[in-house]
Order: C-alpha cells, then sequence, then structure tokens
C-alpha cells in the first residue's frame, strides 16, 4: 500500500519532492499509526460493504472502521454481525490470491493477499466480540488489522485489551488496538486527570498491541449536551478542548512514553446556512486557477475540516476520523510534508551536538535540541505522505487527491 497510489504515476512526479513509501499491514506499528491518515469509519449493516470498502480503496482511503457500536442501532447488532463476517468472507474469497503478493509469500499465520484493501478495524461494544468476530470470520480474519476499543477507561480496557491478545493468540494474527477515549471520566475535570494516568499505565503493559488512541470528540461533548457547529472547529469547544489538552499531555508526550492520538471526527459534509465567512483564503486557490475546487469545498463545509486538521497538527494530533469519503483527500493533502518543513527537518536532524542555525528558507530559526523530537515525527509523515516538490501547494495536491 501507498499513498496516493491513486494519482497518475506522470502527475506525482511533478507533486512530490520525496514519494511516499510502500507500507505493508504488519509493519513498524510506529509506521502504520501514521500512515493510518483519514481513518473512514462506515456502519457494519452497509448492504454493500465489500464493494464499499473496495470503492474507498481506489479513491485513496487507507485505514477503515466497519462499526458495531453507536453507527448503529441496538437492536440491529446481530444483524449487523451477521452482514460483517459475510461481507468481509465475500472479500476474502474474491481478493485473497491475487499475484504479485505485497508481503512477498512471507505473511503471518492465517493472512491471505489482499490487493487494495485498506487496512481495516472493527469496533465492537464489548471484549467477547472480539473473540466471536475473529472465529466467525476464519480465514478471512487476515483481513482484520485490529479493533477499535470504545468508552475505554481503565476499569473497562483490560477485559477488551485480554479478548484481543487472546484472539490474537488463537489466530496467529498481530491484531492491533485502538482505543478510544470519550467516556465522561475523561472529559470530567475531577477524574481527568487520574483517568487519564491509569489508562497510561494500563496501555504501556500492552504497548506492542496498542497502534494508536483515538479521541471521542462526539461523546466527550454529549457530556455537556453540546455539538460543535460546522463553523467552528472542536477547538473551540473549550470543554472538550481541555481534555484534548490532557490527553495529548499525558497520552501523546515525545519522550519514549507516548502513543499518537489521532484528531477526533469531522462529522460535516453538506453545508445549512453559514453563520460566519468561509475559512479558506482565496488567493492560494487563485493562483492554482482552482476556484472552483474552493467553492466546492465551502458548500461540502470543507473549510472546516480544513482548519481543523491544521489545530490537530498543531496540537500534537495525528490523522483524522472521518464519516465520509469526500473528507479523505482534504486530510491527506494536509498530511503531506512541505519541501520548507522537510529542508527545516534535515537541518535540524543534522546538527547532532546542539546548537541554532537559520532555516534554509531563510525565514525562522532552527534549534538542534528543542526541535528534534519535532524534525524525527516529521520524518516519519515525510516517509508515509511523501514530501512536496519546491513549488506545490496544498491547493495542488488536494485538487490531485479528490479523485471526485
Amino acid at each position: 500500500m501507498r499513498h496516493f497510489d491513486h494519482i497518475d504515476a506522470a502527475y506525482r512526479k511533478h507533486l512530490f519532492y520525496r514519494h511516499p513509501r510502500p507500507f505493508r499491514r504488519h509493519d513498524d506499528p510506529a509506521v502504520l499509526a501514521v500512515a493510518l491518515g483519514a481513518t473512514l469509519y462506515c456502519p457494519a449493516t452497509r448492504p454493500a460493504l465489500a464493494a464499499d470498502i473496495e470503492k474507498a480503496a481506489r479513491r485513496g482511503v487507507m485505514s477503515m472502521v466497519v462499526c458495531l457500536e453507536d453507527a448503529i442501532g441496538d437492536d440491529e447488532v446481530p444483524e449487523a454481525e451477521d452482514n460483517l463476517v459475510a461481507q468481509l468472507r465475500d472479500l476474502h474469497a474474491r481478493g485473497a490470491d491475487e499475484p504479485g503478493d505485497p508481503d512477498g509469500g512471507r505473511r503471518a499465520a492465517g493472512e491471505r493477499s489482499i490487493g487494495g484493501v485498506p487496512l481495516l478495524f472493527v469496533r465492537v461494544r464489548e471484549p467477547r466480540q472480539i473473540g466471536d468476530i475473529a472465529a466467525r470470520l476464519g480465514p478471512a480474519a487476515g483481513l482484520v488489522s485490529g479493533f477499535v476499543l470504545p468508552k475505554f477507561t481503565a476499569a473497562s480496557g483490560g477485559a477488551f485489551l485480554d479478548a484481543l491478545e487472546d484472539a490474537a493468540a488463537r489466530t496467529g494474527l498481530p491484531l492491533l488496538a485502538m482505543p478510544v477515549l470519550e467516556s465522561p471520566e475523561t472529559v470530567h475535570s475531577e477524574s481527568r486527570t487520574e483517568m487519564l494516568h491509569e489508562v497510561a499505565r494500563l496501555l504501556a503493559k500492552h504497548r506492542d498491541r496498542v497502534l494508536a488512541v483515538r479521541i471521542g470528540a462526539t461523546d466527550m461533548s454529549a457530556a455537556y449536551g453540546l455539538r460543535r457547529p460546522p463553523d467552528l472547529t472542536i477547538y473551540d469547544i473549550r470543554p472538550v478542548a481541555a481534555a484534548i489538552t490532557d490527553i495529548v499531555n499525558v497520552l501523546g508526550r515525545a519522550d519514549g512514553s507516548g502513543f499518537v492520538v489521532t484528531g477526533p471526527v469531522w462529522e460535516y459534509f453538506s453545508a445549512g446556512e453559514r453563520m460566519f465567512k468561509p475559512q479558506l483564503r482565496q488567493s492560494p486557490f487563485e493562483a492554482q486557477r482552482a476556484a472552483p475546487l474552493r467553492q466546492r469545498l465551502i458548500t461540502s463545509d470543507l473549510d472546516g475540516l480544513i482548519r481543523e486538521v491544521h489545530l490537530d497538527k498543531a496540537n500534537g494530533l495525528t490523522g483524522k476520523t472521518v464519516i465520509h469519503p469526500t473528507h479523505v483527500a482534504a486530510v491527506h493533502a494536509l498530511s503531506v510534508v512541505t519541501h520548507e518543513e522537510y529542508c527545516d527537518a534535515a537541518d535540524i536532524l543534522g546538527y547532532a551536538g546542539g546548537g541554532a542555525m537559520a532555516s534554509s528558507y531563510a525565514n525562522k530559526m532552527n534549534e538542534a535540541k528543542p526541535h528534534r523530537a519535532w524534525a524525527e515525527r516529521l520524518m516519519l509523515r515525510a516517509r508515509v505522505f511523501g514530501v512536496a516538490a519546491r513549488d506545490v501547494t496544498f491547493v495542488e495536491l488536494l485538487e490531485a487527491a479528490d479523485s471526485r
């Protein structure tokens, strides 16, 4: 798998100074966590789930979550489980043994070649579903990279992680966990600090299984009866923004104890009446003669998404949960490392002894020691999303990635 492979190869040469590197489903979790990009959620009840997964892959989606939890009704769970199993078994049967296996025949026990299927995760409601789904899938369990663990706390999380360890042992698959922090204990100030440190200790015991920590901003907002409007970002919703700050503080540290923390869901895909002006400047789009693209982004409320992704990155979050395929291109275009960022990071990492120096672009000061952790993280993102050519802008990347 490789980001932006759905774009014409000749045009990719124009876009990138350093091309995105391929990755495999069972690469180092540190790489996969960054490679997730825009993680597309879909309900497990979708009647054409297998076809939807294949279509998403053709549009550049690299990670998907099939949801058995909040995306479906309480009375739909048995039907959703049956549909998920049937659809993934069908997908496995149709695409399992394609030639040119990217793993070169070196696959984990039970895993088979899956062609263009994204990294797939199943969001369960309760621990027993992990082993049950894995068993019912049989050989098709090789399509599943892991499970999303909802309403995760130190009290509830142990049972989920134990069930995952057991399923991995029984299937021989390196199944990964993505716990979701979204419970009232996560957002209420009197319980948040203690709970996050307890979660950190629990996750540390299962570090090899934890791919990334996800943030459930919708449930967090619900604790206060709030909902983020489309013309505000989650960082404007102060009770939730405070919780995100503490999550990054405890679980996103760059000292080796932290995990990749992903950006919360963007839940809008069609604009209604706007209260504020659009958040996208006209000039970058006019320079690329892409005014229709700007208007389409505004009409679909994606200008708010773009601003929120910028703030996610600035606050230490990587990737994002999305609920519509049209969101993916924006998240991925913003994940590409700019030529200027790459030059800064390379300079910083080249000064092992410390010190400060003017940037290659002669517009900032780079300090080797305090900026080193930033540079290391940026180089990992450059590995999977590539480095844009010097004069290529976000607008050009977005226009290329948007395959509609």
